[in-house]
């Protein structure tokens, strides 16, 4: 279903492309963004659970691997911004970096295609290896029970997680900040290490509020798991929103125009407006929300929650890259919803034939008897 729903509006997003190629670039690269989004945040959840152990990890485990494994498909879809690097990006128009002897000197170093290029080949081959390892590492566990395997995943969960932030740091700062070569911000890179990590958080609940439903996770999966999720996905908005506001009080303490810049194209008529429903249903209503046990412990108003959450994670990337095409009025084209749509169903029909391929839970995990033993008292 997936992959038809895909098929369709890669279709659609087709017919996007003949009648107006520049806007289809915009609205590929929000769908590119937030799809890769939630296959790093796997990883890096995926290194958090191996790094930390736990049952809620152990239990979701399977889930967050899959995602993790959609990474050929992205490396394959990051084609298109590639092929329409001239159409998004303004640092390779020479005329306009040109006229401002700062941007020449930053286009000449650091951002021209050939170099942007490299960069993203680099970053594709270190999360490449690393999904590679946890997951290749994995299996040979589910199949051996060897001990010393889940021994080596911890021992590179720690450095890959470091690696995975400063690889994530500079692919946001390439990718979504240069669409703004003349601003810049500290905080941007870990703006969204947080925000793609809630995303796959709330794409494995989502998908784990579907499985605890059916067998064989119906008998495995219990309340407390939900609670768990539900805590972290509380951390996880909390820390996007730390990151985020951080971010927005530098910029108007300091008050200065190169930097400023970026929030008025922002706050403008509808881009104000989206700018406040980012703020109420992407933290206020989520952290409200998660104070509740009853909440964290329903596995429906959590999928519930986890669905609201991957929509206004769609918005944000929206509205983080689209007033940089933008600048005078608020526009949003039918593309950028198409977008989305288009890649979403491409991955999730790659990410079904994932899951299917291991069994839904660790059978070998030495951990997997005791976590649920204890979580079957609550």
């Amino acid at each position: 279903m997936a992959l038809v729903v895909g098929a369709v509006f890669s279709a659609l997003l087709v017919f996007g492309l003949l009648i107006d190629r520049a806007q289809f670039f915009h609205a590929y690269l929000v769908g590119f963004i937030f799809w890769i989004g939630i296959t790093l945040g796997s990883t890096a959840l995926l290194m958090l659970q191996h790094l930390t152990g736990g049952a809620w990890g152990l239990i979701i485990r399977r889930v967050l691997e899959a995602g993790s494994r959609t990474l050929p498909l992205m490396l394959i879809l990051f084609l298109p911004v590639l092929l329409g690097l001239n159409q998004i990006y303004i640092w390779t128009n020479k005329a306009e970096m040109d006229q401002a002897p700062a941007l020449r000197e930053k286009a000449a170093h650091y951002l021209n295609p050939a170099f942007f290029t490299v960069r993203a080949a680099v970053y594709f081959a270190i999360w490449m290896l690393m999904m590679w390892l946890l997951n290749s590492w994995s299996l040979q566990h589910d199949r051996t029970a060897n001990r010393s395997l889940l021994k080596r995943l911890q021992m590179i969960s720690g450095p890959g997680l470091g690696l995975l932030i400063i690889t994530i740091t500079f692919a946001s700062i390439d990718w979504v900040m240069s669409l703004d070569p003349a601003w810049s911000s500290t905080i941007f890179g870990l703006i969204f290490v947080a925000s793609w990590s809630l995303s796959a958080l709330a794409c494995g609940i989502l998908v784990m509020s579907w499985l605890a439903q059916r067998e064989p996770l119906e008998a495995v999966v219990r309340t407390s798991h939900f609670h768990d999720w539900g805590n972290l996905m509380m951390a996880l908005v909390m820390l996007w929103m730390y990151f985020a506001f951080s971010q927005y009080l530098i910029i108007w303490s300091g008050n200065l125009p190169e930097e400023t810049v970026w929030y008025v194209a922002r706050k403008h008529d509808g881009w104000g407006v989206i700018a406040l429903a980012i703020v109420i249903l992407q933290f206020a209503f989520p952290f409200l929300t998660l104070l509740s046990r009853a909440a964290k412990k329903s596995p429906q108003r959590l999928g519930m929650l986890a669905l609201l959450i991957l929509i206004m994670r769609v918005v944000d990337v929206i509205w983080l890259i689209e007033p940089s095409f933008n600048r005078e009025h608020f526009h949003l084209s039918w593309m950028d919803i198409v977008a989305p749509i288009a890649v979403g169903g491409l991955w999730i029909a790659t990410f079904a034939w994932q899951l299917q391929k291991r069994s839904l839970v660790p059978i070998n995990d030495p951990q997997l008897e005791q976590a649920l033993t204890a979580h079957a008292g609550h």
